[in-house]
């Protein structure tokens, strides 16, 4: 019969692992956005804390794990140190990219491994939350209540285990809901310069989809403009059924980067439970942006107008993880920053072969006060053709073709050369242009029902008349 109660058992098991020796490296140097470390073996994705309470070791010494790991979770951050991720490992050491700022870091600082995996907050408790890049609370509601973590990695869905996309997707948006129908597990990209409506567009969607759930990333975006999304734009109404993740363009490019997936990994937990959920990323070209600055730091070299070559095989890993699986599914929407509305610079040519449509917004139409400022014309959908009946279609064709036609024959129409009869597209283009507009302008407030969207169209087709 044993005399050690179990209680002591553990205890002694816990004191044991406390006192085992752990391995401490030290900062070697600090150049630009990189730290480098060496005395510490890590594999790429390691976290790892730089600083701390216990003051400057020597590379490759050992202390105990009793003297602290400086996890920052009930210490001031001074005494805590700073989180870092390995990023690039050579025969000498390390390179870490910080999650926080760097200051007060200097050479000599200890540097410890983290002893856990991170972990991502998930389940019903979010909604409603606003939350950081590393799944904190920032919104001042207090804790998330009874949160379910799960590991931030996750494979993608297997191609052939992936279900089909077969049926629609509500946004709430007429030109979208019509023009370029998105189907439940689709991946669509809102292409735009800067200032053309992008996240006045993810705002409607989120307030009009019929998805179980809205996972909204701001990635890189003005500290000044978040509340003002949260409040005027996404309201209480998209936000009681949205969990949104925020990283602001003053963070490193690390936590940009992790609000990214640590998004993605919310949504990917609720599909796994079967829900069909929106996630909408603003935007994926800061992301990009973010992973450029931290190839760079780790010594990539500069590929294409300065992007290294895991930029483009990180959005492709980061895409592929959104879309349908075996249950449930994920509608991805991400916005692409177009660079000086050049629709083919690298990171708008590498999203939109990815993605499985595009949307494409025309500043000219925003100048002019056309809300939402949809090119219809060069925006495509390439699953609308499975989610939508012939008579729908046929509808939308209808549309296409006499917007066509007006904007082949616009020069004419614009210097009083065309002569009504010529083309009878372009006479129905003409003589309802007041109905089209209509139907494709929007209030910011408006929701429309997909059903009643289709109605309208249907009404314009058989309005506008003549052959195709």
């Amino acid at each position: 019969m044993s005399l050690t109660r179990p209680d002591t058992t553990e205890r002694l098991a816990r004191a044991v692992a406390a006192a085992r020796p752990e391995r401490v490296g030290v900062v070697s140097s600090i150049v630009g956005l990189s730290v480098d470390v060496r005395g510490l073996n890590g594999a790429i994705g390691d976290l790892v804390t730089i600083g701390g309470a216990t003051g400057a070791a020597t590379g490759g010494s050992f202390t105990t794990a009793a003297q602290g790991t400086g996890t920052g979770a009930d210490v001031p951050a001074g005494e805590a140190g700073v989180d870092a991720e390995v990023v690039a490992t050579t025969p000498d050491g390390m390179r870490c990219m910080p999650l926080a700022r760097l200051t007060g870091i200097r050479v000599g600082d200890p540097v410890r491994t983290s002893r856990t995996g991170y972990l991502v907050p998930t389940g019903a408790g979010l909604l409603g939350r606003v939350i950081d890049g590393l799944g904190r609370p920032i919104d001042g509601k207090g804790p998330l209540v009874d949160p379910r973590r799960v590991p931030l990695d996750h494979d993608s869905p297997s191609a052939m285990a992936r279900s089909r996309i077969h049926s629609p997707l509500q946004l709430g948006v007429r030109v979208l809901d019509t023009l370029t129908t998105v189907g439940k597990g689709q991946r669509m990209g809102l292409f735009a310069g800067s200032g053309v409506g992008k996240s006045s567009l993810l705002s409607m969607i989120a307030r009009g989809t019929d998805a179980e759930v809205s996972v909204i990333a701001l990635v890189g975006e003005r500290g000044r403009e978040v509340r003002e999304f949260l409040e005027d734009d996404l309201g209480e109404d998209g936000l009681a059924r949205s969990i949104v993740v925020v990283s602001t363009s003053d963070e490193p490019a690390m936590m940009r980067l992790r609000a990214a997936f640590v998004a993605t990994r919310i949504a990917e937990s609720f599909r796994d439970r079967g829900a069909d959920v929106m996630l909408m990323m603003d935007s994926l070209t800061r992301v990009a942006m973010a992973q450029r600055e931290i190839g760079l730091s780790a010594g990539e070299p500069p590929a294409t107008r300065g992007y290294p070559p895991s930029t483009f095989s990180l959005l492709a890993r980061l895409l592929e993880r959104a879309g349908t699986d075996q249950v449930g599914s994920i509608t991805g929407i991400y916005t692409v920053l177009v660079d000086g509305d050049d629709h083919n610079e690298p990171i708008a040519d590498a999203a939109r072969s990815i993605l499985d449509g595009h949307v494409v917004l025309d500043r000219t139409l925003a100048v002019l006060g056309h809300f939402p400022a949809v090119d219809a014309l060069a925006s495509i959908s390439r699953v609308a053709s499975r989610v939508t009946t012939p008579q729908q279609a046929e509808s939308a064709s209808r549309l296409r073709a006499v917007l066509a036609a007006r904007r082949a024959a616009q020069d004419l129409l614009d210097v009083g050369a065309y002569r009504r009869g010529t083309n009878p597209l372009v006479d129905a283009a003409v003589e309802h242009d007041a109905a089209i507009t209509a139907f494709l302008r929007q209030r910011i407030d408006e929701h429309t029902p997909a059903d009643q969207a289709w109605t309208r169209l249907a009404e314009l087709a058989a309005l506008l008349g003549g052959d195709q």
